[in-house]
């Protein structure tokens, strides 16, 4: 199957379902070196007069190495039968393992970034705004005590979204 590509707004899946029960991809990096990690806390909307997608990452999480250093990001997005594969990304290290051989998922080098072929969708992202959260903003600390035990606070990044592709019928 190859990939259309569609505007932002032509996205017709619930992304709350996309994003917090089906989960996501976060990958960076090209044919070099990437690395890829399954994330389920994200958003997307409209920031900056731009089509955004707003993803956070964990301070020791190997592909944060190549979100800082890669001016693009993917997101992707995967049917059910792939679920157990994003359960390996998001558990095991690409510091240990090689996640594509190890999940069967298929990289694909394009964009100037990497996604994968089983998705049934991709954001391509172009970084616009970086920063590590910062603990004294949390205004609610039932959060910072249910979600950061280890003081392990995230780094969010909003991309542009420049590009989408969707799996074609």
């Amino acid at each position: 199957m190859s990939f259309e590509t569609i505007r932002p707004q032509d996205i017709n899946e619930n992304v709350f379902d996309l994003i917090g029960n089906q989960w996501m991809l976060v990958t960076a990096g090209d044919s070099n070196g990437y690395n890829t990690m399954t994330a389920s806390w994200g958003g997307m909307g409209v920031m900056w007069g731009k089509d955004v997608a707003v993803t956070v990452i964990r301070p020791q999480r190997y592909t944060m190495e190549f979100v800082k250093k890669n001016d693009l990001f993917t997101l992707s997005f995967y049917d059910q039968q792939y679920k157990p594969a994003l359960g390996i990304c998001g558990s095991k290290s690409g510091r240990d393992i090689d996640k594509a051989k190890e999940t069967g998922l298929t990289p694909v080098f394009q964009e100037g970034t990497t996604y994968f072929e089983q998705a049934k969708l991709v954001l391509v992202c172009r970084k616009l705004y970086d920063s590590p959260m910062d603990p004294s903003n949390l205004l609610d600390e039932a959060v910072d005590e249910k979600w950061y035990p280890d003081k392990d606070y995230h780094r969010m990044f909003v991309g542009e979204i420049v590009k989408v592709l969707r799996k074609a019928e």
